[in-house]
């Protein structure tokens, strides 16, 4: 009898137990290797906050295009920016100073700049002018077995999935990283990728590098989905069947 709980308990352990191929991040990579990295130009999309800053020889000329942000010392921060931005309507458009409406829903900020500088240019208003255009309310959502899941904002252009996830803490010891969901809405199309952190092959893909709004879904193992479930808290189940094995020897005795 002892003997037989004893094999029980002894495989239940072993089940429990997770190998390096389902812990170990990117197991087929060569050390020295070299690869040529695309970098990712994300597209404006619709609810984006953008910051233009019109610039001219006349500085003068390009005042009537830029919002004026702060006056008089007063503190600015990324919320203010955000605050007196340029929101990207369901339409896909901008209200921009004098110039009206303009739609760039679905095109970079380098493609953007080029436009507003056509327009300034093709107007009349100015020679030769340089816009910068930025979208500054560039977030992700990390959920599940990560150690601090959440909403995250970023400031980068290009960011990884890898500095996504570092964001939120890396995943847990209970986190599939053989399977890590990424739902992703571009145009009014939402798709949706698994990505295997055990691997390299996904580097090269389009889901390397996040785009602003991504949701990133990293699912609990099979302990972990295990021991929150019907065998919820192994410890308490162990601790009756010490108990059992305790009893049966005192009254054999």
């Amino acid at each position: 009898m002892i003997k037989k709980i004893f094999l029980l308990l002894l495989s239940l352990a072993i089940v429990s137990c997770a190998s390096k191929k389902d812990i170990l991040y990117y197991q087929d990579l060569n050390t020295g290797s070299q690869e040529y990295i695309n970098y990712l130009s994300s597209s404006i999309q619709i609810n984006d906050i953008l910051f233009i800053k019109v610039s001219a020889l006349i500085p003068e000329s390009a005042e009537p295009f830029n919002i004026q942000i702060g006056t008089n010392g007063s503190n600015i921060n990324i919320e203010t920016y955000r605050i007196q931005g340029y929101l990207v309507s369901q339409e896909g458009t901008i209200v921009f100073p004098i110039l009206g409406t303009i739609n760039l829903a679905g095109k970079t900020t380098v493609e953007a700049q080029n436009l507003i500088a056509k327009f300034l240019t093709d107007g009349g208003y100015i020679k030769e002018p340089k816009v910068s255009v930025r979208v500054i309310n560039s977030k992700i959502t990390i959920l599940g077995e990560v150690k601090n899941p959440g909403t995250y904002n970023y400031d980068e252009q290009n960011l990884s999935l890898n500095q996504a996830i570092g964001l939120a803490g890396d995943l847990t010891i209970n986190g599939v990283r053989k399977d890590v969901l990424v739902i992703r809405e571009v145009n009014g199309v939402r798709t949706y990728a698994h990505v295997d952190l055990t691997s390299s092959d996904w580097f090269s893909s389009p889901y390397y590098y996040i785009k602003q709004n991504d949701v990133i879904i990293v699912n609990p193992n099979s302990p972990k989905i295990t021991s929150s479930g019907y065998l919820n808290g192994l410890g308490t189940t162990l601790g009756f069947i010490s108990f059992g094995i305790t009893i049966y020897l005192l009254l054999k005795k």
